[in-house]
């Protein structure tokens, strides 16, 4: 997998996880573990959600980091490194839907389990008072899957990626592999979309504050 046909360059601000993974590259396996215990929730949490499977997030997620690990060797920071690693996990969740999309039987949609220890399924905070508190967030964040599933994978994957708060369009853009304006239009239509699906439900909360996020560029 070749990463430096991203066309980006570093940031004039050190990247200090790439740092970290060119130390890898030297045979530093606390510095990949060091990385794997950051980045392994933001990874697991984007698997779930793009192949709709919280079973197979865990496993999958762990692949992107075998995947990452075996890549050391040809690593070299032409881009963030979360560019990079996100890159990866997109790539074996695309894998992943077309494997599935030729097995129908397999299926790619899983309820909303209620499963509290499953960190796959972690969902933004959501704040609703009341006194059926309990009951309208039960049934909030379960249309916030819905709506997030209904999207199509382009747009899930840059929106999930766009709720990283330390991922610029620049960095979603090399994930994605598409242009920096490109990559905005799916983020748009993204948020459009998951307003309109979520108005009657969310009035308040930190989703739509971040649906309504206008990120520097």
């Amino acid at each position: 997998m070749v990463f430096g046909k991203l066309g980006l360059q570093m940031s004039a601000i050190p990247d200090l996880d790439a740092e970290m993974m060119l130390r890898v590259k030297t045979g530093d396996i606390a510095a990949f573990e060091t990385l794997v215990e950051k980045y392994k929730q933001p990874i697991i949490n984007l698997v779930a959600r793009t192949i709709s499977d919280p079973t197979e997030a865990e496993d999958l997620a762990q692949n992107v980091f075998v995947q990452a690990y075996k890549s050391a060797g040809r690593y070299a920071a032409s881009a963030k490194f979360s560019t990079w690693l996100f890159t990866i996990a997109r790539n074996l969740c695309l894998n992943e839907l077309r494997r599935r999309s030729r097995h129908p039987t397999d299926p790619l949609d899983t309820p909303v389990g209620g499963d509290e220890d499953t960190p796959a399924r972690q969902i933004p905070d959501v704040r609703i008072e009341g006194p059926a508190q309990a009951m309208l967030q039960t049934e909030l964040l379960a249309k916030i899957e819905e709506a997030l599933a209904d999207l199509p994978e382009s747009q899930r994957t840059a929106l999930l990626l766009f709720r990283e708060k330390d991922m610029a369009y620049e960095d979603i853009a090399g994930v994605m592999g598409t242009s920096l304006s490109a990559t905005k239009s799916l983020i748009h239509r993204a948020r459009e979309t998951m307003k309109l699906r979520l108005k009657p439900y969310l009035r308040s909360g930190n989703w739509t504050s971040d649906l309504e996020d206008d990120r520097a560029t």
